[in-house]
This record gives C-alpha cells, structure tokens and sequence, in this order.
C-alpha cells in the first residue's frame, strides 16, 4: 500500500499535479485500493490534522513575516550587523551571515529572508568585491537559518506533530542555528583572505550604538516570544499573537511605514500562504496514515536494527535519507509524514527525540535551497536576475559547509541537547 502510494503520488507530481492535491490524491487513492475503511475517515484524517491549537501559531508568524517584510523593518536589522561584523575582514559575507541570524530571530521564515534583506546583501558584497556568484550563494545558503533561528515555523510544526513542548523545542535549535552561522563565517573569512576581497576597516563603536538602538525595538521580539513561552507566561500559538501585535505596533504606529489600507492586501499574502502550508499539512496527514496503517514505522525499525549498531549510525542514515527527500518534497509535507514513521524507531534505537526532531528540520532545510523544488533557491534566482543554473554554482561550497556543519550536529548531540539541559528545560 505503500508502494503504490508514492508511486501514484510520483506520477502526479511528474504530470505538474500541485503537491498537496497529488499527496492527497495518492493517499485517497492507496487507501481504497487496499483498505476497506469508512470514506468518511478521510475526511476526519484531514480534520485532525489542523484540529491543532499549536497550529494557530503558523499563520500568526508567517503575518509577522510578512509585516517585517512590507515594513521595512530588515534594513534597520541589516545596518546593525553591518556595523557588528562588517569592519572584519570578508565583512560583507559576515554580515550577510549575522543579518539572517537576526532576521530569524524576528521571522522564522527561509523566504522572508531573501525577499527582505536579499537583494540589499547581495548588492552589498558586489559593492565590496565579492563576485556575484558567490554573494548568491552566500545569501541563498544563510536564509535556511531563519528557518532554524528560534521562532523558526518548521520547529513549531515539527513540536506540533511529535507532541513535544515546543519552548524547548525552540530552545534546543537555538544553538546549532548559531553553529551553522559560525561555521558560514569561518569559512566566509578563509575565502575572502585568500582572494582578497573586503579587506578589514576600522572598528566603530559609535555606529554600533547608533544602529543598534535603531534596531533594538525589532530585535527584542524573539527575546520576548523566547522568555515568555519557556518561563511559562504564554503558550506558543499566545507568543505568536503578541509577536504580530508588536511588529503591527512597530510598523503601523512607531515607524509608520505601512499605512492602513496596506493592511487588507498583507493580511490576504499571509491567508495565501497559510493555506497552502495547511491544506500540505492536512494532505499529508492522510499519507501518514497510510504509512501507519501498512505498518512502516515497525518495518523501519526492523530494517534499522539490521543495518545499524547505535543511535549515531541511525541518525546518519536519517540524514541521508532527508537529504533526498528534501530535493523533492516540501519541508512541511515530509514533517507531516515522515516523523510519525521515522522517530518511533529512531528513538527505540536510542536516538534522542529532541535531537531527532532537529536535525529532521535542519536537514529539511536543504531542500528550500537546491533543486528541482527548492523555493529559496527560485526566490534567490528572481531577486539577484540569475539563472538557476548560475545560482546553483555559486551556492556550491557553501552549501557544501552547510552539510558538513549538519553532519556535525548529528554526530555531536550535546550541540542540541547541552542547551536545553543546562537550562533545566528536558
């Protein structure tokens, strides 16, 4: 049953069948080939699967992405890692590095990211000798960190669907998303000595003040949503809401760069993208079904303990695996199907369920930046006017330190768990 579920699933998406209408389909589809189940099921497989109070946090960050975006608010973001890390030498990329890191912190989202702060870092490193291909590369590889930088959207989604506390969830990618970024910035500084690009410059502490209190206001909201949730003050989806009130403040009423009747037209881009993230999530909750209902996760397991000899060779063949889906399915749909059959037998193999779930959306992320699917990879090409071609070969060594400095967390566990520990949260 499984086996013609992705055949069928395979087929469509070849034919150009939308994603979650050809997962749905193919799931619909395997189970009445295979099962006798009660149609009205699917439908209560579906219903379930948005039936979540965690979910209402998806669409409240993805608004305040977009409100950041529309608000012009990442210039200010963008000035402050300017004056942090841009004297050094290679500065350009650092900042590039540093930007997304904060712009994380304030969006959680890989394409709000390139949409808001990529062209002006790509026209920034161009102004100070780097090549454009490789400006590209830098600004397509350093947008999966606002994916991992807490409040990343995949973390949440992922928190949601393993039942885990989504505080410490958020928490524990803290860490390897500021890893991932140290690793971007030595390698960005080892290029630009060797080539000779953005030599350093003095050191200005008056222009980190200044731009760091023009930027503070924006950069307190993951400070806020991060404290609240793990002391326990407000839930996520709560944290969620009083993030988009904040940013609507800063944006509407302090800056005053989005006027009033720009309002309808951001709250209907966020409906837009919600509810084709949810109708991928409610879709893909049918596949998993299916999966269960055929017994995969036992068969996983069984296959896992044949192959593998600890936690660490199984989180390894996870990752690879990942990798491949990730090329080809949507981040959130793999979520949605993959962890109700990978983590069980991941954590009877004595993978920790924390680090499992991290290193699942780290990976994932991979997929938003290399082809076919990638759709940072076709924003990137859009803003900097480049073929996907050209974008792909200027993205190739740091993608290259991206894996590398996944695989790292996977083989390094206290990375992601240390954190979390240490603060008394699992």
């Amino acid at each position: 049953m499984s086996i013609a579920l992705l055949v069928i699933f395979l087929l469509l998406s070849a034919l150009g069948v939308p994603l979650a209408v050809a997962l749905g389909l193919a799931s619909v589809a395997a189970m009445l080939m295979f099962t006798s189940t009660p149609i009205d099921l699917l439908s209560q497989s579906m219903f379930s699967a948005m039936n979540s109070f965690l979910l209402v946090a998806v669409p409240l960050f993805i608004l305040v992405g977009v409100l950041m975006e529309r608000g012009r608010v990442a210039e200010k973001l963008f000035d402050f890692a300017g004056a942090m890390v841009g004297w050094m030498p290679g500065g350009l990329g650092h900042v590039n590095v540093v930007s997304s890191v904060i712009f994380g912190g304030v969006s959680g989202s890989s394409v709000a990211d390139i949409a808001s702060i990529g062209a002006i870092e790509i026209k920034a490193m161009e102004r100070h000798g780097f090549p454009k291909g490789y400006a590209v590369g830098m600004t397509l590889c350093t947008s999966t960190l606002s994916s991992i930088i807490p409040p990343s959207i995949l973390v949440v989604i992922a928190g949601s669907i393993a039942n885990v506390s989504i505080g410490t969830l958020l928490v524990a990618g803290l860490i390897p998303g500021l890893f991932i970024a140290f690793m971007f910035m030595v390698f960005n500084h080892f290029y630009a000595v060797r080539h000779g690009y953005n030599p350093p410059t003095p050191f200005n502490l008056r222009l980190v003040i200044t731009t760091g209190l023009a930027a503070i206001l924006p950069m307190l909201t993951p400070v806020i949503l991060l404290i609240g949730i793990v002391d326990g003050y407000f839930t996520p989806t709560e944290a969620a809401a009083i993030a988009v009130l904040y940013t609507l403040f800063l944006a509407v009423v302090l800056y005053r760069t989005i006027p009033l009747k720009e309002l309808p037209g951001i709250f209907m881009e966020t409906a837009r993208v919600s509810g084709t993230i949810l109708f991928i999530a409610a879709t893909a909750k049918l596949g998993a079904w299916v999966f269960t209902y055929d017994g995969l996760p036992a068969q996983v397991a069984t296959f896992l303990s044949h192959i593998s000899n600890g936690p660490t060779t199984t989180l390894v063949l996870i990752f690879l695996f990942l990798i491949v889906v990730g090329m080809f399915m949507d981040a959130i749909a793999a979520m949605f199907i993959l962890i109700p059959v990978l983590m069980p037998p991941a954590v009877s193999m004595g993978v920790d369920p924390m680090h499992f779930l991290i290193v699942m959306v780290i990976t994932l992320t991979l997929g938003l930046v290399t082809p076919p699917v990638g759709v940072c990879l076709f924003a990137v090409a859009q803003v900097a006017k480049m073929s996907i071609e050209d974008v792909i070969k200027g993205s190739l060594a740091p993608m290259s330190v991206l894996v590398a400095a996944i695989l790292a967390l996977v083989l390094f566990p206290v990375l992601t768990l240390g954190p979390i520990r240490l603060l008394g949260l699992y």
